[in-house]
Protein backbone atom coordinates (compact mmCIF):
# COMPACT_ATOMS: atom_id res chain seq x y z
CA UNK A 1 0.00 0.00 0.00
CA UNK A 2 1.71 3.28 -1.21
CA UNK A 3 2.41 6.11 1.89
CA UNK A 4 0.66 9.70 1.82
CA UNK A 5 4.04 10.82 0.61
CA UNK A 6 4.18 8.39 -2.02
CA UNK A 7 1.39 9.38 -3.42
CA UNK A 8 2.33 13.17 -3.19
CA UNK A 9 4.90 12.56 -5.24
CA UNK A 10 3.12 11.06 -7.85
CA UNK A 11 0.78 13.33 -7.82
CA UNK A 12 3.34 16.53 -8.32
CA UNK A 13 4.15 14.54 -11.56
CA UNK A 14 1.10 13.31 -13.04
CA UNK A 15 -1.52 16.32 -11.78
CA UNK A 16 -1.13 20.18 -12.80
CA UNK A 17 -0.51 22.89 -10.33
CA UNK A 18 -4.02 24.44 -10.39
CA UNK A 19 -5.51 21.26 -8.79
CA UNK A 20 -4.90 22.11 -5.60
CA UNK A 21 -5.34 20.25 -2.37
CA UNK A 22 -6.50 21.47 0.79
CA UNK A 23 -4.30 18.62 2.70
CA UNK A 24 -1.68 15.65 1.64
CA UNK A 25 -3.80 13.00 2.99
CA UNK A 26 -5.18 10.39 0.25
CA UNK A 27 -8.69 8.99 0.98
CA UNK A 28 -8.83 5.07 1.40
CA UNK A 29 -12.41 4.57 2.59
CA UNK A 30 -15.17 5.91 4.48
CA UNK A 31 -18.37 5.88 6.46
CA UNK A 32 -20.33 8.17 7.46
CA UNK A 33 -18.59 11.19 9.11
CA UNK A 34 -15.03 9.30 9.30
CA UNK A 35 -12.25 8.89 6.56
CA UNK A 36 -9.32 6.82 6.44
CA UNK A 37 -6.51 7.60 4.59
CA UNK A 38 -3.85 5.18 2.71
CA UNK A 39 -2.05 4.72 5.80
CA UNK A 40 -4.97 3.85 7.95
CA UNK A 41 -5.38 6.67 9.68
CA UNK A 42 -8.37 7.65 10.79
CA UNK A 43 -10.01 11.77 10.24
CA UNK A 44 -13.27 13.29 11.31
CA UNK A 45 -14.73 14.91 8.40
CA UNK A 46 -15.97 18.26 8.23
CA UNK A 47 -16.39 19.03 4.90
CA UNK A 48 -18.30 16.47 3.34
CA UNK A 49 -16.62 16.87 0.12
CA UNK A 50 -17.36 20.51 -0.08
CA UNK A 51 -21.32 20.34 0.97
CA UNK A 52 -21.54 17.03 -1.24
CA UNK A 53 -22.06 14.33 1.59
CA UNK A 54 -24.93 15.79 3.41
CA UNK A 55 -26.22 11.75 4.04
CA UNK A 56 -22.92 11.23 5.10
CA UNK A 57 -20.14 8.81 3.08
CA UNK A 58 -21.36 6.12 1.73
CA UNK A 59 -25.35 5.72 3.09
CA UNK A 60 -26.61 2.53 2.98
CA UNK A 61 -29.94 3.35 1.52
CA UNK A 62 -28.01 5.18 -1.67
CA UNK A 63 -25.44 2.05 -1.79
CA UNK A 64 -27.97 -0.38 -2.49
CA UNK A 65 -30.12 2.35 -5.05
CA UNK A 66 -26.77 3.05 -7.01
CA UNK A 67 -25.57 -1.38 -6.67
CA UNK A 68 -29.26 -2.15 -8.09
CA UNK A 69 -29.02 0.60 -10.65
CA UNK A 70 -25.83 -0.65 -11.87
CA UNK A 71 -26.88 -4.12 -12.17
CA UNK A 72 -29.42 -2.84 -14.60
CA UNK A 73 -28.26 0.11 -16.72
CA UNK A 74 -24.95 2.15 -16.30
CA UNK A 75 -25.51 4.58 -19.25
CA UNK A 76 -27.78 4.90 -22.00
CA UNK A 77 -27.51 8.82 -22.52
CA UNK A 78 -31.25 10.24 -21.73
CA UNK A 79 -31.33 12.14 -25.22
CA UNK A 80 -31.11 8.66 -27.01
CA UNK A 81 -33.32 6.41 -25.27
CA UNK A 82 -34.62 7.54 -22.19
CA UNK A 83 -35.56 5.89 -18.48
CA UNK A 84 -37.66 6.26 -15.73
CA UNK A 85 -35.76 7.50 -13.30
CA UNK A 86 -34.73 10.85 -14.39
CA UNK A 87 -38.31 11.52 -14.92
CA UNK A 88 -39.10 10.16 -11.57
CA UNK A 89 -36.54 12.34 -10.18
CA UNK A 90 -37.82 15.71 -12.10
CA UNK A 91 -41.25 14.90 -10.91
CA UNK A 92 -40.10 14.59 -7.13
CA UNK A 93 -37.78 18.13 -7.80
CA UNK A 94 -40.38 19.61 -9.19
CA UNK A 95 -42.46 18.80 -6.62
CA UNK A 96 -40.14 20.59 -4.04
CA UNK A 97 -39.49 23.51 -5.78
CA UNK A 98 -40.19 26.16 -3.26
CA UNK A 99 -42.45 28.04 -5.82
CA UNK A 100 -45.74 28.80 -7.81
CA UNK A 101 -46.16 25.60 -10.54
CA UNK A 102 -46.05 24.20 -13.10
CA UNK A 103 -42.15 23.41 -12.90
CA UNK A 104 -39.78 21.20 -14.93
CA UNK A 105 -36.14 20.08 -14.18
CA UNK A 106 -33.45 19.74 -16.50
CA UNK A 107 -30.28 17.15 -15.15
CA UNK A 108 -26.58 18.17 -15.93
CA UNK A 109 -23.39 16.37 -14.77
CA UNK A 110 -21.77 19.62 -11.96
CA UNK A 111 -22.80 22.44 -10.62
CA UNK A 112 -21.06 24.80 -13.48
CA UNK A 113 -23.14 23.00 -15.59
CA UNK A 114 -26.16 23.89 -13.99
CA UNK A 115 -25.25 27.83 -13.78
CA UNK A 116 -24.14 27.73 -17.46
CA UNK A 117 -27.16 26.25 -18.36
CA UNK A 118 -29.60 28.29 -16.27
CA UNK A 119 -27.78 31.22 -17.50
CA UNK A 120 -28.57 29.91 -21.45
CA UNK A 121 -32.03 29.33 -20.28
CA UNK A 122 -32.36 32.62 -18.91
CA UNK A 123 -30.56 34.43 -22.12
CA UNK A 124 -33.15 32.30 -24.55
CA UNK A 125 -36.30 33.02 -22.64
CA UNK A 126 -35.69 36.45 -21.91
CA UNK A 127 -33.85 37.44 -25.76
CA UNK A 128 -31.36 39.16 -23.13
CA UNK A 129 -27.64 38.96 -23.11
CA UNK A 130 -26.36 41.02 -19.86
CA UNK A 131 -26.25 38.83 -16.09
CA UNK A 132 -25.75 40.37 -12.55
CA UNK A 133 -24.18 38.36 -10.21
CA UNK A 134 -22.39 39.54 -6.82
CA UNK A 135 -19.10 40.01 -5.07
CA UNK A 136 -17.90 36.95 -3.73
CA UNK A 137 -20.50 35.21 -4.49
CA UNK A 138 -19.40 31.95 -6.40
CA UNK A 139 -20.80 29.67 -9.46
CA UNK A 140 -17.85 27.25 -10.68
CA UNK A 141 -14.95 27.42 -12.76
CA UNK A 142 -16.00 27.53 -16.32
CA UNK A 143 -15.86 30.42 -18.69
CA UNK A 144 -19.13 31.89 -17.62
CA UNK A 145 -19.32 30.87 -14.24
CA UNK A 146 -16.02 31.93 -13.14
CA UNK A 147 -17.20 35.44 -14.83
CA UNK A 148 -20.14 35.61 -12.66
CA UNK A 149 -17.90 34.67 -9.38
CA UNK A 150 -17.26 37.50 -7.36
CA UNK A 151 -13.56 36.43 -6.57
CA UNK A 152 -10.22 37.09 -8.15
CA UNK A 153 -7.57 35.04 -6.83
CA UNK A 154 -7.15 31.70 -7.94
CA UNK A 155 -10.54 31.63 -10.06
CA UNK A 156 -10.44 34.59 -12.63
CA UNK A 157 -6.56 35.36 -12.92
CA UNK A 158 -4.72 35.01 -15.86
CA UNK A 159 -7.90 33.75 -17.37
CA UNK A 160 -9.58 36.31 -19.27
CA UNK A 161 -10.82 37.66 -21.09
CA UNK A 162 -13.98 36.64 -19.41
CA UNK A 163 -17.69 36.41 -20.28
CA UNK A 164 -19.38 40.16 -21.29
CA UNK A 165 -22.12 41.89 -20.24
CA UNK A 166 -21.12 40.27 -16.60
CA UNK A 167 -21.75 42.99 -13.62
CA UNK A 168 -21.71 42.51 -9.89
CA UNK A 169 -22.74 44.34 -7.13
CA UNK A 170 -21.97 44.16 -3.50
CA UNK A 171 -23.22 41.23 -1.30
CA UNK A 172 -24.61 42.28 1.99
CA UNK A 173 -21.96 41.61 4.83
CA UNK A 174 -23.02 43.03 7.83
CA UNK A 175 -19.85 42.51 9.82
CA UNK A 176 -18.23 44.15 7.22
CA UNK A 177 -20.43 47.31 7.25
CA UNK A 178 -22.07 46.48 4.01
CA UNK A 179 -25.94 46.45 4.60
CA UNK A 180 -28.67 45.77 2.46
CA UNK A 181 -29.60 49.17 1.60
CA UNK A 182 -26.03 50.15 0.57
CA UNK A 183 -25.99 46.69 -1.92
CA UNK A 184 -29.88 47.73 -3.38
CA UNK A 185 -28.52 51.02 -3.96
CA UNK A 186 -25.21 50.01 -6.11
CA UNK A 187 -27.75 47.83 -8.05
CA UNK A 188 -29.71 50.95 -8.75
CA UNK A 189 -26.44 52.85 -9.63
CA UNK A 190 -25.47 50.01 -12.17
CA UNK A 191 -28.54 50.31 -13.88
CA UNK A 192 -28.00 53.77 -14.13
CA UNK A 193 -24.12 53.67 -14.64
CA UNK A 194 -23.31 50.45 -16.66
CA UNK A 195 -26.61 48.42 -17.69
CA UNK A 196 -30.04 49.30 -19.15
CA UNK A 197 -32.56 47.07 -16.90
CA UNK A 198 -34.29 46.20 -20.02
CA UNK A 199 -30.91 44.08 -21.21
CA UNK A 200 -30.46 41.96 -18.23
CA UNK A 201 -31.43 38.38 -18.57
CA UNK A 202 -30.67 37.53 -14.94
CA UNK A 203 -30.25 38.22 -11.54
CA UNK A 204 -28.17 35.19 -9.79
CA UNK A 205 -27.27 34.86 -6.17
CA UNK A 206 -26.82 32.18 -3.24
CA UNK A 207 -29.11 33.11 -0.73
CA UNK A 208 -25.91 31.58 2.08
CA UNK A 209 -22.08 32.48 -0.17
CA UNK A 210 -20.63 29.15 0.04
CA UNK A 211 -17.17 29.82 -1.07
CA UNK A 212 -17.82 33.55 -0.34
CA UNK A 213 -17.11 33.20 3.21
CA UNK A 214 -20.84 31.90 4.24
CA UNK A 215 -22.77 35.29 4.59
CA UNK A 216 -26.47 34.50 4.75
CA UNK A 217 -28.63 37.01 2.93
CA UNK A 218 -31.02 38.97 4.76
CA UNK A 219 -34.55 37.97 3.47
CA UNK A 220 -34.87 42.01 2.84
CA UNK A 221 -32.84 41.59 0.57
CA UNK A 222 -33.79 38.51 -1.39
CA UNK A 223 -37.45 40.03 -1.40
CA UNK A 224 -35.96 43.61 -2.81
CA UNK A 225 -34.04 41.64 -5.76
CA UNK A 226 -37.53 39.79 -5.89
CA UNK A 227 -39.56 42.88 -7.05
CA UNK A 228 -36.67 44.05 -8.73
CA UNK A 229 -36.73 41.34 -11.05
CA UNK A 230 -40.23 41.27 -11.49
CA UNK A 231 -40.44 44.88 -12.36
CA UNK A 232 -37.90 44.79 -15.10
CA UNK A 233 -39.04 41.44 -16.41
CA UNK A 234 -35.42 39.35 -15.17
CA UNK A 235 -34.99 36.01 -14.53
CA UNK A 236 -34.09 35.70 -10.57
CA UNK A 237 -32.02 32.64 -10.26
CA UNK A 238 -31.11 31.06 -6.99
CA UNK A 239 -27.83 29.30 -6.65
CA UNK A 240 -28.65 26.50 -4.27
CA UNK A 241 -25.64 24.23 -5.26
CA UNK A 242 -23.85 24.38 -1.78
CA UNK A 243 -27.10 25.03 0.61
CA UNK A 244 -29.52 22.80 -0.77
CA UNK A 245 -30.76 19.41 0.56
CA UNK A 246 -31.58 20.00 3.94
CA UNK A 247 -28.07 22.18 4.60
CA UNK A 248 -29.49 24.75 6.35
CA UNK A 249 -32.40 23.16 7.79
CA UNK A 250 -34.80 23.78 4.80
CA UNK A 251 -34.89 21.70 1.98
CA UNK A 252 -33.67 24.80 -0.35
CA UNK A 253 -31.97 28.19 1.81
CA UNK A 254 -34.39 30.26 -0.04
CA UNK A 255 -37.38 29.18 1.83
CA UNK A 256 -35.77 30.62 4.57
CA UNK A 257 -37.13 34.27 3.30
CA UNK A 258 -40.50 33.23 1.34
CA UNK A 259 -38.77 34.21 -1.59
CA UNK A 260 -39.85 32.53 -5.00
CA UNK A 261 -37.04 31.76 -7.53
CA UNK A 262 -37.46 31.47 -11.24
CA UNK A 263 -34.73 29.39 -11.86
CA UNK A 264 -32.91 27.13 -9.21
CA UNK A 265 -29.62 25.66 -9.85
CA UNK A 266 -28.58 22.36 -7.58
CA UNK A 267 -25.33 19.91 -7.10
CA UNK A 268 -23.63 18.66 -4.54
CA UNK A 269 -25.82 16.85 -2.24
CA UNK A 270 -28.40 16.35 -4.70
CA UNK A 271 -26.82 12.67 -5.41
CA UNK A 272 -24.65 11.76 -2.45
CA UNK A 273 -21.53 11.46 -4.12
CA UNK A 274 -22.94 10.25 -7.47
CA UNK A 275 -21.97 13.16 -9.97
CA UNK A 276 -25.53 14.60 -10.84
CA UNK A 277 -27.08 18.50 -11.15
CA UNK A 278 -30.24 19.92 -12.09
CA UNK A 279 -32.01 23.16 -12.90
CA UNK A 280 -35.22 23.91 -11.74
CA UNK A 281 -37.68 26.14 -12.89
CA UNK A 282 -40.91 27.64 -13.73
CA UNK A 283 -42.51 25.79 -16.69
CA UNK A 284 -42.53 28.75 -19.15
CA UNK A 285 -39.10 29.78 -18.66
CA UNK A 286 -37.69 26.11 -19.01
CA UNK A 287 -39.66 25.67 -22.13
CA UNK A 288 -37.97 28.62 -23.89
CA UNK A 289 -35.56 26.85 -25.65
CA UNK A 290 -35.61 24.66 -28.57
CA UNK A 291 -35.39 20.45 -28.30
CA UNK A 292 -31.47 19.88 -28.68
CA UNK A 293 -30.78 23.78 -27.12
CA UNK A 294 -30.27 21.82 -23.58
CA UNK A 295 -28.82 18.21 -22.38
CA UNK A 296 -25.26 16.17 -22.43
CA UNK A 297 -24.07 12.96 -22.84
CA UNK A 298 -23.70 12.30 -19.24
CA UNK A 299 -26.37 14.23 -17.98
CA UNK A 300 -29.11 12.83 -15.40
CA UNK A 301 -27.17 9.52 -15.37
CA UNK A 302 -29.12 6.25 -14.56
CA UNK A 303 -26.54 5.78 -11.52
CA UNK A 304 -27.00 9.40 -10.62
CA UNK A 305 -30.86 9.61 -11.00
CA UNK A 306 -31.40 6.59 -8.69
CA UNK A 307 -28.77 8.03 -6.30
CA UNK A 308 -31.09 11.27 -6.11
CA UNK A 309 -34.35 9.22 -5.22
CA UNK A 310 -33.02 7.66 -2.78
CA UNK A 311 -31.36 10.54 -1.34
CA UNK A 312 -34.95 12.45 -1.18
CA UNK A 313 -35.86 9.31 0.60
CA UNK A 314 -33.27 9.95 3.41
CA UNK A 315 -33.77 13.29 3.97
CA UNK A 316 -37.14 12.29 4.52
CA UNK A 317 -37.56 9.59 6.36
CA UNK A 318 -34.34 10.65 9.06
CA UNK A 319 -35.96 14.19 9.28
CA UNK A 320 -32.27 16.03 8.13
CA UNK A 321 -34.12 19.09 7.89
CA UNK A 322 -34.78 19.00 11.77
CA UNK A 323 -31.30 17.66 12.41
CA UNK A 324 -29.63 20.65 10.41
CA UNK A 325 -31.45 23.07 12.85
CA UNK A 326 -29.82 20.75 16.03
CA UNK A 327 -26.75 20.35 14.71
CA UNK A 328 -26.45 24.10 13.59
CA UNK A 329 -27.31 25.11 17.17
CA UNK A 330 -24.48 23.15 18.69
CA UNK A 331 -22.21 24.52 16.33
CA UNK A 332 -23.06 28.14 16.60
CA UNK A 333 -23.12 27.61 21.02
CA UNK A 334 -19.45 25.82 20.67
CA UNK A 335 -18.19 27.99 18.47
CA UNK A 336 -19.92 31.67 19.98
CA UNK A 337 -17.86 30.01 23.58
CA UNK A 338 -14.66 29.74 21.68
CA UNK A 339 -15.20 33.19 20.42
CA UNK A 340 -15.23 34.82 24.00
CA UNK A 341 -11.92 32.89 24.87
CA UNK A 342 -9.86 33.60 21.57
CA UNK A 343 -9.84 37.30 19.79
CA UNK A 344 -8.72 36.02 16.83
CA UNK A 345 -12.67 34.81 16.43
CA UNK A 346 -14.30 37.90 14.79
CA UNK A 347 -17.32 36.14 14.38
CA UNK A 348 -19.45 33.34 14.10
CA UNK A 349 -22.42 33.33 11.79
CA UNK A 350 -24.23 30.61 10.01
CA UNK A 351 -27.91 29.12 8.63
CA UNK A 352 -28.68 25.99 10.05
CA UNK A 353 -25.83 23.61 9.49
CA UNK A 354 -23.64 25.88 7.09
CA UNK A 355 -21.51 27.74 9.95
CA UNK A 356 -18.51 29.82 9.72
CA UNK A 357 -16.17 31.56 11.88
CA UNK A 358 -14.24 34.18 10.68
CA UNK A 359 -10.44 35.26 11.84
CA UNK A 360 -9.06 38.18 11.96
CA UNK A 361 -6.07 39.85 14.12
CA UNK A 362 -7.42 41.35 17.07
CA UNK A 363 -11.10 40.92 16.57
CA UNK A 364 -10.75 43.81 13.77
CA UNK A 365 -13.05 42.96 10.91
CA UNK A 366 -10.86 44.91 8.58
CA UNK A 367 -7.93 42.59 9.53
CA UNK A 368 -8.77 39.44 7.78
CA UNK A 369 -6.29 36.98 8.52
CA UNK A 370 -5.37 34.53 5.75
CA UNK A 371 -2.31 32.65 7.35
CA UNK A 372 -3.67 31.59 10.29
CA UNK A 373 -7.09 30.32 8.67
CA UNK A 374 -4.14 27.85 6.45
CA UNK A 375 -2.32 27.32 9.49
CA UNK A 376 -5.42 25.97 11.62
CA UNK A 377 -6.54 23.64 8.92
CA UNK A 378 -3.07 21.98 8.43
CA UNK A 379 -3.04 21.86 12.16
CA UNK A 380 -6.34 20.10 12.40
CA UNK A 381 -5.47 17.78 9.36
CA UNK A 382 -2.44 16.79 11.86
CA UNK A 383 -4.91 16.02 14.55
CA UNK A 384 -7.46 14.20 12.49
CA UNK A 385 -9.94 16.43 11.33
CA UNK A 386 -10.46 18.02 7.71
CA UNK A 387 -12.10 21.68 7.60
CA UNK A 388 -11.71 23.94 4.93
CA UNK A 389 -11.37 27.70 4.63
CA UNK A 390 -13.07 30.20 2.28
CA UNK A 391 -14.36 33.87 2.05
CA UNK A 392 -12.30 36.54 -0.42
CA UNK A 393 -9.99 36.78 1.81
CA UNK A 394 -9.11 33.10 2.46
CA UNK A 395 -9.63 34.21 6.10
CA UNK A 396 -12.66 31.78 6.93
CA UNK A 397 -13.11 28.42 8.18
CA UNK A 398 -16.27 27.00 6.95
CA UNK A 399 -18.50 23.74 8.78
CA UNK A 400 -19.91 21.27 6.87
CA UNK A 401 -20.28 18.05 8.75
CA UNK A 402 -22.44 15.11 7.25
CA UNK A 403 -25.95 15.78 8.98
CA UNK A 404 -26.08 12.18 9.60
CA UNK A 405 -22.74 13.32 11.76
CA UNK A 406 -23.40 10.88 15.27
CA UNK A 407 -23.26 13.30 18.32
CA UNK A 408 -20.35 11.90 19.67
CA UNK A 409 -18.61 12.10 16.57
CA UNK A 410 -19.00 15.77 16.43
CA UNK A 411 -17.98 16.19 20.00
CA UNK A 412 -14.80 14.66 19.18
CA UNK A 413 -14.60 16.74 16.01
CA UNK A 414 -15.29 20.17 18.30
CA UNK A 415 -12.56 18.87 20.73
CA UNK A 416 -10.05 18.87 18.09
CA UNK A 417 -10.60 22.00 16.82
CA UNK A 418 -10.21 23.81 20.00
CA UNK A 419 -7.26 21.50 20.34
CA UNK A 420 -5.36 23.00 16.77
CA UNK A 421 -6.62 26.27 17.72
CA UNK A 422 -4.24 26.30 20.76
CA UNK A 423 -1.33 24.82 18.61
CA UNK A 424 -1.69 27.81 16.38
CA UNK A 425 -3.75 30.42 17.18
CA UNK A 426 -1.83 34.06 18.77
Amino acid sequence: MPTNEDLARRRAAAVPRGVGNMLQVYADRASNAELWDVEGRRLIDFASGIAVLNTGHLHPKIQAAVGAQLSRLSHACFQVTPYESYVALAERLNSLMPAAGPHKTLFLTTGAEAVENAIKIARYHTRRSAVIAFGGGFHGRTLACMSLTGKVQPYKAGFGPLLPEVFHAPFPMAYHGVSTAHSLAALEHLFKADVDPARVAAIIVEPVQGEGGFYVAPPEFLRALRALCDQHGIVLIIDEIQTGFARTGRMFAIEHSGVEPDLMTVAKSLAGGVPLSAVIGKAPIMDAPLAGGLGGTYAGSPLGCAAGLAVLDVIETEKLCARAERLGSTLLARLSDLQTRWPCIGEVRGLGAMVAMELVKDRRADAPDADLAKALVQAAGRRGLVLLSCGIYGNVIRFLTPLTIPDGILAEGLAILEAALEDVAR
